[in-house]
């Protein structure tokens, strides 16, 4: 049945026309060449970011290319790579994946990161590739995890290899969005495991870990607190969406 479900997708992919996850525009292609344009020339560059949360600088960071809050509090994670601003073209398309069950829309925001984030990043010579994952609940509630919909269809360096339940999540009952970053950070503090089958690969190991969201950060920082307790050698970000940086 999955085989005859594969075929099924790969036929209506490339024989029946789609619409575009951006602008709904019916085309050949997941998303349309203008709408990837309209991506590159209002991505976020490495430029005009902080070099290791994402973060668009402010004017007097530019040289620095770091955000203050790095400079004063530096993260465990060492980059962070994003391919849009949250509230640009890409947030609704993102949202009818992870709360409407569109799965089809993964491969289209997978299809604009990898013809996006070609022109700002270097091939990153990783170990493994990991999508932040979700916990045993949310995933049987929500019955995928859109950061692994996204991620397994990413471009990487033949050398990256991608583990789908390497990182695990334990549960837990409150939601975290919308609450301070310092109830953020404290309520994810030990959050985040390897399962015990793939801890001795990390050791001395860069990983690039894939998330669909990046707000305040507090997720990706505690999991590469975790990933470098456990011997990482470089933790990397790649984020889809990035918002804009919370108020202090």
């Amino acid at each position: 049945m999955q085989f005859l479900a594969n075929l099924l997708q790969s036929i209506s992919a490339y024989a029946l026309p789609t619409a575009c996850i951006a602008c709904q525009q019916f085309q050949g292609h997941f998303i349309c060449n203008e709408c990837l344009d309209q991506l590159k020339a209002s991505g976020l560059s490495q430029y005009e970011c902080c070099n290791q949360c994402g973060t668009l600088l402010q004017f007097e960071e530019i040289k620095a290319r770091h955000c203050e809050q790095c400079r004063k509090n530096p993260p465990f994670f060492d980059q962070t790579f994003c391919l849009a601003r949250y509230d640009d073209i890409l947030q609704e398309s993102l949202h009818l994946l992870k709360y409407q069950k569109r799965i089809a829309f993964a491969r289209g925001l997978a299809q604009a990161w990898n013809q996006v984030q070609i022109q700002y990043m270097q091939p990153i010579h990783a170990d493994y590739l990991l999508p932040v994952p979700l916990s045993t609940q949310k995933l049987l509630s929500r019955g995928f995890n859109q950061s692994w919909e996204i991620a397994r269809k990413l471009h990487c360096h033949e050398s990256t290899q991608k583990l789908m339940c390497a990182l695990k999540r334990h549960h837990h009952p409150k939601q975290q969005a919308g609450t301070p970053l310092s109830l953020r950070q404290d309520a994810l503090h030990r959050m985040f495991y390897i399962e015990k089958e793939y801890i001795d690969r990390m050791a001395n190991k860069t990983v690039i870990v894939f998330d669909d969201v990046m707000t305040s950060g507090a997720t990706l920082n505690e999991i590469a607190r975790t990933l470098k307790n456990y011997g990482v050698k470089r933790v990397i970000n790649w984020v889809l969406l990035r918002a804009t940086r919370l108020s202090k």
